[in-house]
């Protein structure tokens, strides 16, 4: 366990005085006293002898002397050599507060200050920790580069030409159709390929029939990408049957491994689009890998991302008016966390975890669970310790109270505003009781925007998705509780543009471990936590084989500043 604390002791030395403790007079039993002459300071000749150097003063000393003769009683030296001899030793003086000012600075760096509105590094106001922003020393490192086109991958066709049409479903929720929307974009690139505007196709979770354009800017999308990919908003007109693309076996590609390589595309898919004109890729949830593909494409993938796919200017409004409120809730300028809380029906019963409750709820969820997976849940009896398991490897959801405890062993005060992004918690008012406790100021969009203001996005569920993934984008602090798309695309683009607000993402297993120590002190447990999350803000990470690309973007996207 890493410690924070430190002791210090100041040892005393005993040694021993060549004074007496009494009067301080010499011990003539000492060795190292002199035996005195009868003739006090003279010689045993009568002549005075003369002090050694130990017993002189600094200055008259011959060497000093030679350099600064000022200093002396000699009448011989000139009142032209006194003024020479004093311009040097105050050069001197200076060049050594210099010396020493550059010192004190290194040692204390890094410091900040501001001069017409802009921070910079200064050497005479050091930065204190804080719990809302990362230090902006490790934050200058590196800068988005996405939008940076180096080459290496084919050019656009000509105009009248192309190898065929690439038509995708983009599935799931907002956030997994939009990591969909920057892998078909890649593959269309990969293949030379035209792609159709992908249409957002909704399973049984996300009952909407949202279009591409009911959410996204479809101009800034096709204008900003038009020197990548060529994209045309629907099928061409000499496609007659429809149809046939949604359904057709013909017309689909459906054998594309899941993270396959770039290679395999040009191999496997780019003969059936030659010969076929147009195919459609299902499915194509997680058909791209990310170190198997030239950087280029990961870059490209980026510029989708970050640049291309832009929300409606209405849905952009709204969301900036949310964070105003946000951040005027008190009537001063205040910051604000953004809190994604995972702890819904469908995502506690799919976790397999088990969670503090009564001996009906657990039932009633163990009903749920063989209802809704039934070949995993088996006889359920397998499952209490696939539950100890999962919890010892950080798998599962954070309880409310749980986050509570986390967000105030870092620091974070009572009075904290804390905008929720949540479906309905899985156990109610009740659930939420220890969290509401130790932070009242939770509110949601609802609690920020009026029945009439919300109306006109209620009729897409992805609209209100969006508002929350933008009003979370430019929180201060943002605390994820379990993964998923949402999170990793909020903590990768907060990290792409510039990783200076703090995203926050707790180590569960190790949080596991302290809540189930009883013997475990609250200043002990503050320590872990502080220790744990010093290196889980947000700040750009090295990457690994097979790394997220939509959570750190940093290998492919980001350059040294």
């Amino acid at each position: 366990m890493a410690e924070l604390r430190h002791s210090s002791s100041v040892g005393s030395r005993s040694s021993s005085s060549p004074l007496r403790a009494g009067g301080g007079e010499e011990d003539s039993s000492s060795p190292h006293v002199h035996d005195h002459s009868p003739n006090g300071g003279d010689d045993e000749d009568g002549r005075p002898r003369h002090p050694s150097n130990r017993d002189r003063p600094i200055w008259s000393l011959s060497g000093f002397h030679s350099l600064f003769p000022f200093l002396g009683d000699d009448p011989r030296v000139s009142p032209q050599k006194n003024k020479i001899s004093l311009l040097l030793i105050l050069i001197l003086a200076v060049a050594s507060l210099i010396s020493v000012y550059g010192i004190i600075n290194h040692l204390n760096a890094p410091y900040l200050c501001k001069k017409d509105g802009i921070v910079l590094n200064c050497p005479h106001v050091k930065e204190s920790p804080s719990p809302w922003e990362n230090p902006l020393s490790a934050t200058t490192s590196w800068k988005p580069c996405a939008e940076r086109r180096i080459g290496g991958i084919s050019d656009l066709l000509p105009e009248n030409e192309t190898n065929g049409y690439v038509f995708i479903h983009a599935e799931g929720g907002l956030n997994q159709q939009r990591i969909a929307i920057c892998n078909a974009v890649a593959v269309a690139k990969i293949m030379n390929a035209t792609l159709i505007l992908p249409v957002l196709k909704q399973d049984q979770i996300w009952k909407d029939q949202t279009k591409f354009e009911d959410i996204f800017d479809v101009d800034h999308f096709i204008d900003y990408l038009k020197d990548d990919v060529r994209i045309v908003r629907d099928i061409p007109d000499w496609f007659t049957d429809k149809a046939e693309l949604f359904s057709s076996i013909r017309r689909t590609v459906k054998n594309i491994p899941k993270y396959a390589a770039a290679q395999f595309y040009i191999d496997n898919v780019l003969p059936r689009i030659k010969e076929k004109k147009i195919m459609a890729l299902k499915p194509f949830v997680d058909r791209l890998g990310y170190d198997n593909v030239p950087q280029e494409i990961n870059r490209l993938r980026c510029r989708v991302n970050y640049h291309a796919l832009k929300f409606l200017p209405e849905i952009e409004q709204m969301a900036d008016s949310l964070v105003s409120r946000m951040r005027n809730r008190t009537g001063n300028p205040n910051p604000y966390m953004a809190l994604h809380l995972r702890f819904e029906k469908g995502m506690v019963g799919l976790s397999f975890c088990d969670f503090v409750g009564t001996r009906e709820e657990k039932a009633k969820m163990a009903e749920y669970r063989q209802k809704e997976w039934p070949r995993r849940f088996k006889n359920g009896s397998h499952l209490w310790q696939l539950a100890l398991q999962k919890r010892k490897e950080g798998r599962c959801p954070l309880e409310p109270g749980e986050v509570a405890v986390i967000l105030r062993a870092m620091g974070y005060p009572k009075e904290t505003q804390i905008y929720v992004a949540s479906g309905q918690v899985y156990g109610g008012q009740n659930r939420m009781a220890p969290l509401r406790n130790m932070f009242p100021n939770l509110v949601t969009k609802e609690d920020l925007a009026g029945k009439e203001e919300l109306a006109s996005f209620r009729k897409h569920v992805t609209s209100l998705a969006a508002l929350d993934f933008l009003v979370c984008l430019k929180s201060d602090v943002f605390v994820m509780t379990h993964g998923g798309n949402f999170a990793k695309l909020i903590i990768g683009a907060r990290r792409y543009m510039g990783h200076r607000q703090k995203s926050i993402k707790p180590d569960k297993g190790l949080m596991s471990k302290s809540f189930g120590d009883p013997y475990m002190g609250w200043a002990t447990f503050v320590e872990d936590v502080v220790v744990t999350h010093q290196t889980r803000t947000g700040l750009p990470e090295e990457t690994f084989p097979n790394y997220d690309l939509w959570e750190n973007p940093l290998t492919p996207c980001m350059c040294k500043a």
